[in-house]
Order: structure tokens, then C-alpha cells, then sequence
């Protein structure tokens, strides 16, 4: 990374006029040096510290509650399984049998597959799921402090950049959605690619610093970003189009205006093959999606959800349970919310208040800032959905109906993404401004007033850094996961486990990591036609008719826990007799297993 800035840093940092102060003391020539260094481990402490306690105990609890991260961790073993014993049938997971494509039934992070190829088993998955967690975080400070360091930002600026986005209150309702919170690779592949096409907020488009291995680097970041899941994968892929389509006019323009392109070839030809490659990663993503949506007609999501999760404006205002600082003193407003999790969206008050003032008073140009603004006026209309006066349309409804594949995107308030990353680039604009006049105020000179005056004045400008780490500052529930039952581990696949439905599942895929056996229990979206034919026919079990339709589906096992089976429709599956029924029964530390076959 040593490209986005060290160079620079080496130099000198620039004041607004231009001029030049070289490093002065061993901390700044460290500094200077190893920037990149210090930014990665500052971000792997940081993310260990802001999602503490997630490993203190990582084989065993997970962050949030007990589904979602059991739906991921599952994914990812599945992933790194399939890879290594049958990768032709990679999408056909071991849930949901008989259903085929099933992998893709709910959002994938299929980027984080070839790490399950690493360990097996439950535990293994619990652990590779959490220090996903952790490492995602970090990437996300990586990834906004390089961006808008390449943008032409302070260190300071994009420390607090970086912070901010990677932290950001509202992120913790998210807390166990890990294809909504890997945006890492966001932030990473727009640095990457301003840094090779030689562009920053602050200094303009400069030539002599293309780069095409920078350029193939970032549209590779953003082919992985793709694979992460099209929940906040979608937005981003349109977001390139777009970018394509103003650098394609602005090369236009230029190469009209000068009598020569602003880019090289050997620039274009990087452009070309890094966007195939994210074409292709997109659209590998996008066709098994479409594949589930034509055989499971029933998956296809009506611009109702939309309608139904889209925030209201004072939920841009509102943090979420999980923060330390707002939590509590959201909660009588948040209790107003439809849907809390999607619908309390606080990018953070010291972010807003800096992003405010970074539209006056920045290291970025007028123009520039203009456009930010735009742009995040755009960014907060699209996060609101469907709640604007003309219903978002047009507006959120409007890209629903016309651009492919958005209206899957029911949850409007995941633009948050957006306007908190364009928040993060104004705040650090404004943030470098301050750090650069104080430089100007305050140099480091001979005598012991002025270094004192230099010490405090730096020490001030920490302040915002100190702030946006607090609101950052967690009290994430982590709970621990429900324990394998044995019974499973002693029967036969396909295995069916009741009860099935409800949030169950998704612990119960998590069990399957224990040698992945075939399953018909999962939860999606929707409901497949065969797991509610199983369901169905087995709520008599066990009887005749229950068992010889379980039979027919190819069940040979059904293990039933007593323990969850209170107001289900399975509630009296363990006082009902198996004699004559050429079945068996066994007690298995709490949980009984019938064999089929």
C-alpha cells in the first residue's frame, strides 16, 4: 500500500500553499516510513478492541444472537467443504435436501469460502466465523483511512475517516449480518483505483503517477467485494457503472479538449480486462441468484418489502440497542421504529457535525465538495426508500422497477453504506483543514512555550479521533451457541430435525458443519416446495402416513429435541408409541433419534 501517500509522506507533508516541511523528530520519520504498517496494525487493534469481546471465547459464542452468524458460519464451512471434495456441485449444499442450487437461497459470502477449506467441524466453524468478524472490521478502517488518504486527506483526517466508517454506530444492529457489513473491499478497490488513475480531491488528476497494476489491483478488490453478496453488492456494482460511464466522459471530453486521451493505453487495456473481471464476478453471482428465482417462483420479493422496511428521516438520528453510548438514550424513540435493526441508522453525531462543517471548511476543492454534497444529499434520499412524499418514486422505488436485480434489495436503509462513507470523506476534509492551520499556528520550534504549544495543539486535534472511537464503543450481546446434539452425530443422513421452522434452523445448519450430512431444515426468505411437503407431512410423525411420505423423500433419521418442541406443531412427536411402526427409537443426552431405515 505503500503507494496511496507514503511517498509523499516521505517527502513531507504539503501544506495548502504548496510548500513543503519536512519530517521533524523520530516519531514523524517512523511515521513517514511506516505509515502502512502502523495503519494495518492500528486497524487490527482497533477492530480487536471495538468488537471486544468477540474473542475472548471465539469456539464458542458468536456476536449478535445465535442465528445469523450461524447461518454465515455454516456458508463459509459449507464453502471451503465443497471446494475440496465436490467443487462441481458447489452450490448444491447439504440443507434444504432435496432442493437443488440451495447454497444460493439467501445471500452469499462466497468470498470467505476458501478460508472453510482451513479446520472442520462446529467449533471450527465458530472460530473461522469470528475472526471473519474481527478482520472485516479492520479491513473497513484500511480501506476508508487509504481512500481517503489517496483523496488528499491528513493522516488525522483519515484516521477519523476510517473510524468512523468502520464503526459506525448503526453497524451494530448488523452485527450478525456479515454480507452487510463486509464493505471493506469498498472502500479498499476505490482507493486502489484512484491511486492508479493518478486522481485525489485535493491535488487533482496528476499523470505522472498512473499505475496500471494499481488499477488491475482495484478492479480485483471490487471482483472480490462482488463475491461477498449482492445484498450491498448490488448497489456497489451500479456505483462502478456509473463511475465508468463519468471516467469514459471525462477521457471523452479531455482527449477533445487537449487533442490527446488523459490516459495512456497500457491504462485503458488495465481498465478493460479489471472491468471484465468484475463483469464476470458479477454476473457469476447474479445468474445463481436468478437460477434460485426460477425454480423457487415463490422467492421473488414484491416492492412491498421495500415499502414496509424503508426508515423514516428521524431514524437517521436514531442509534441502535447495541451502542454503548446511544443505546439507552435512544431507546423511547427507537421503540417507535416498525423494524429497529434495518430502521435505526446513526451514522454518528460527531461524524455528522465534522461532515457539516467539511462542506465549508476542507482541503478539498470547492467543486469537489459540491459534488460530495450532491452526492450525499442522493445517498440519504435513497436510504429513506419509500417514506419520501412522492413514495420513492422516483426515488428508491423507481431503481426497483427499472434496474435488474434491485428489487431484491428490500431494505433501503443498507444505502447507509453510502452516506456514511461520503460523511466520512467530508469529516476528513474538514479534520485535515484544522490539522493543517494548526501546523501553520503552532510549528514545532526552539524554546519550551512553543513546544507546549505544539504538544497541546496536537493533543486537541486528537479530540475528534478520541470521539468517533467512543461512539463506536459496543455492548453487542454474545451469546453462546446451542450445543451438537449427539443424536445427530449417531444418525443416518438425510437427516431430518425437528422442530423445523422458526430461528431454530439456522443453528441447526450450523450443526450440519459436523460432516455436513444432508438435511431438509434451513430458513430463507421463503419456503421451498419440498421442505414444506416435509414439514407438512411430518407433523403427524411418527405414524404411518408420516413415515412412509418421510420415506418416499428419502429421510432414513429424524431426531427430535424435546426441549424446543412447546407450541410447535410437533409438541407431542415424544409421547406417541413406535410399535409396529418398523421404526426405531433411542434417548441420546436429551434428544431422540429415530431411524427410518
Amino acid at each position: 500500500m505503500s503507494g496511496i501517500g507514503t511517498a509523499a509522506a516521505v517527502r513531507g507533508e504539503q501544506d495548502a500553499d504548496g510548500t513543503t516541511q519536512k519530517p521533524r523528530g523520530t516519531l514523524k520519520r517512523l511515521w513517514a516510513r511506516r505509515e502502512w504498517l502502523l495503519v494495518v496494525l492500528g486497524g487490527l487493534a482497533l477492530a480487536a478492541a471495538l468488537t471486544w469481546p468477540t474473542l475472548r471465547d471465539p469456539r464458542h459464542t458468536v456476536p449478535g444472537d445465535i442465528g445469523d452468524p450461524a447461518l454465515f458460519a455454516w456458508q463459509i464451512a459449507w464453502g471451503g467443504h465443497a471446494l475440496l471434495h465436490n467443487p462441481l456441485h458447489f452450490w448444491d449444499s447439504n440443507t434444504f435436501y432435496p432442493e437443488p442450487h440451495s447454497l444460493a437461497f439467501t445471500d452469499t459470502v462466497l468470498g470467505y469460502t476458501p478460508l472453510g477449506m482451513v479446520g472442520s467441524g462446529m467449533e471450527a466453524a465458530l472460530l473461522r466465523y469470528n475472526i471473519v468478524y474481527v478482520l472485516l472490521h479492520a479491513l473497513a478502517f484500511v480501506g476508508a483511512y487509504a481512500l481517503t488518504r489517496q483523496l488528499g486527506a491528513h493522516p488525522l483526517g483519515a484516521a477519523v475517516a476510517g473510524v468512523a466508517w468502520a464503526f459506525a454506530p448503526w453497524r451494530l444492529a448488523h452485527a450478525g449480518h456479515l454480507n452487510v457489513i463486509s464493505t471493506g473491499g469498498i472502500a479498499l478497490s476505490l482507493a486502489m483505483l484512484a491511486r492508479g488513475h493518478g486522481w485525489s480531491l485535493r491535488r487533482g488528476h496528476r499523470p505522472e503517477r498512473h499505475s496500471t497494476w494499481w488499477v488491475l489491483g482495484g478492479w480485483l478488490v471490487a471482483a472480490w467485494q462482488i463475491t461477498l453478496g449482492l445484498a450491498i453488492g448490488l448497489v456497489f456494482a451500479y456505483f462502478m457503472i456509473a463511475l465508468c460511464l463519468v471516467v469514459a466522459a471525462f477521457y471523452g471530453w479531455s482527449w477533445w479538449r487537449r487533442g490527446r486521451p488523459p490516459f495512456g493505453r497500457r491504462l485503458v487495456v488495465a481498465n478493460l480486462i479489471g472491468g471484465v473481471v468484475f463483469a464476470v464476478a458479477t454476473a457469476y453471482m447474479g445468474l445463481a441468484f436468478q437460477r434460485v428465482v426460477d425454480l423457487n417462483p415463490q422467492a421473488d420479493r414484491a416492492l412491498s418489502w421495500t415499502e414496509m422496511y424503508s426508515p423514516a428521516w428521524r431514524g437517521l438520528f436514531i442509534a441502535p440497542e447495541g451502542s454503548w453510548l446511544w443505546g439507552d438514550r435512544h431507546a423511547t424513540v427507537r421503540e417507535q421504529l416498525f423494524w429497529a435493526p434495518e430502521m435505526a441508522l446513526l451514522p454518528g453525531v460527531v461524524l455528522i457535525a465534522f461532515a457539516a462543517a467539511g462542506i465549508f471548511i476542507s482541503v478539498f476543492r470547492v467543486r469537489h465538495r459540491i459534488l460530495l454534497t450532491l452526492g450525499l444529499a442522493l445517498a440519504v434520499l435513497l436510504t429513506l426508500g419509500a417514506t419520501l412524499p412522492w413514495h420513492g418514486d422516483p426515488g428508491y422505488l423507481t431503481l426497483s422497477k427499472h434496474l435488474p436485480g434491485w428489487a431484491a434489495l428490500r431494505t433501503s436503509g443498507r444505502i447507509m453504506i453510502w452516506t456514511t462513507l461520503v460523511l466520512a470523506v467530508l469529516a476528513a476534509g474538514a479534520i485535515s483543514s484544522l490539522a493543517i492551520r494548526a501546523r501553520a499556528v503552532a510549528p514545532w520550534g526552539p524554546g519550551g512555550v512553543a513546544r507546549a504549544k505544539f504538544v497541546a495543539l496536537r493533543l486537541a486535534l486528537t479530540i475528534p479521533l478520541a470521539l468517533v472511537v467512543v461512539e463506536g464503543v459496543n455492548r453487542t450481546e454474545h451469546p453462546e451457541m446451542l450445543r451438537y446434539p449427539a443424536a445427530m452425530g449417531a444418525a443416518h443422513e438425510p437427516i431430518l430435525v425437528l422442530p423445523s421452522g422458526g430461528s431454530l434452523e439456522m443453528p441447526i445448519m450450523l450443526w450440519s458443519t459436523n460432516g455436513f450430512p444432508r438435511i431438509p431444515n434451513g430458513i430463507v426468505t421463503f419456503t421451498p416446495t419440498s421442505q414444506e411437503r416435509i414439514r407438512t407431512s411430518s407433523a403427524s410423525f411418527p405414524d404411518p402416513a408420516s413415515i412412509s411420505s418421510l420415506r418416499a423423500e428419502g429421510i432414513k433419521s429424524v431426531v427430535v429435541l424435546p426441549e424446543w418442541l412447546s407450541g410447535t406443531a410437533w409438541e407431542g412427536v415424544p409421547n406417541r408409541p413406535v410399535d409396529g411402526l418398523g421404526i426405531t427409537r433411542e434417548d441420546i443426552n436429551g434428544a431422540i433419534l429415530y431411524r427410518l431405515d
